[in-house]
C-alpha cells in the first residue's frame, strides 16, 4: 500500500517538474510571480520604485485606485494630473502643512493637534526620481478643462464673491485675501498656494466631479455651469506663495 501511494506521490511530482519547472528552480523571477499572483497589490508594489516602499509611503498613500482607501495622506495614482512638478520636488525635500487642522482620523482634528506623522524628507536626487515617477500616474483620458486666458480684474472680484460667500470655500479651505494676508478655515487642504502647488485642470476636475478622485469624502458636489466652474479654477489658480504680504 505504502509503495503504491509512494509511486503516486512520485508521479505527481514528476508531473509539476515537467508542467511547472520554475517552481523547482530555486528562485522564481519576478515578473512570474506576478503574473501568478495577479492581485492589484502584488501588481502595484511591482511598478512602486523601492524608494518609495523604503520611505513606506504606501502606509499612508494609495498608489492606485484599487488599494484600500486611507485618510492618512492624499492619493498619489493621479499625482500625474494634480500636482506641479517644481512643487512636488520642493515640497518633498522640506515637507510643509497643507492640512493646518489635521486628517478627520485624527484625535486632534480641528483642535490644532493633528497627530499624523511627520513627512519623510528626502535629499534633492531623490525627491527629482521620486517626482519622476509620481509625474507618470495620471487616471487615463482625462481631458483638458481650463484654457490659459487669465481671469479680468473685474471678473475676479466678481468670482472672489462666488468663492468666498455664494459656496463659502472658504469656511473649509485658508486662502489669500485681497491684503494679501491668509484667511479661512482648515478643515480642508490650504489654498493659499494652491497656484504653485495643483494644476488648473485638475482642480476643474475636482470641483466638477471629485468621485472620480475620491469615492468618499466631505467636498460638496457643486451644481455649476461649465463656465462658472472655469472661473472658479481660475481664481483659485490666482493664489500663490508670492501673492502673500
Amino acid at each position: 500500500m505504502y509503495s503504491s501511494l509512494l509511486r503516486q506521490i512520485l508521479y505527481a511530482l514528476y508531473l509539476c517538474l515537467i508542467l511547472y519547472p520554475q517552481a523547482f528552480a530555486g528562485t522564481v523571477g519576478h515578473d512570474t510571480l506576478i503574473a501568478q499572483a495577479g492581485s492589484e497589490s502584488v501588481r502595484q508594489a511591482d511598478l512602486t520604485p523601492s524608494l518609495a516602499r523604503e520611505k513606506k509611503c504606501e502606509g499612508c498613500h494609495r498608489f492606485s485606485q484599487a488599494s484600500k482607501e486611507t485618510a492618512a495622506g492624499p492619493d498619489l495614482f493621479f499625482t500625474g494630473d494634480k500636482f506641479q512638478k517644481a512643487w512636488m520636488i520642493a515640497y518633498l525635500q522640506k515637507p510643509e502643512v497643507i492640512r493646518k487642522g489635521g486628517y478627520i482620523t485624527d484625535p486632534g482634528f480641528l483642535r490644532g493637534e493633528p497627530t499624523s506623522a511627520d513627512h519623510a524628507v528626502l535629499s534633492a536626487k531623490e525627491a527629482e526620481a521620486m517626482v519622476d515617477y509620481l509625474m507618470t500616474l495620471k487616471l487615463p483620458g482625462l481631458p483638458n478643462g481650463v484654457d490659459s486666458e487669465p481671469l479680468s480684474q473685474g471678473n475676479r472680484a466678481k468670482v472672489k464673491v462666488l468663492f468666498e460667500r455664494d459656496y463659502g470655500c472658504s469656511a473649509c479651505h485658508e486662502t489669500i485675501n485681497l491684503a494679501g494676508k491668509i484667511r479661512g478655515g482648515v478643515s480642508g487642504p490650504s489654498l493659499a498656494n494652491a497656484g504653485n502647488r495643483l494644476k488648473a485642470d485638475w482642480v476643474y476636475h475636482w470641483l466638477k466631479t471629485p468621485r472620480d478622485f475620491l469615492d468618499k469624502g466631505r467636498m460638496p458636489v457643486f451644481q455649476l455651469p461649465d463656465d462658472v466652474m472655469v472661473q472658479i479654477t481660475k481664481y483659485i489658480m490666482t493664489m500663490k506663495k508670492e501673492n502673500l504680504k
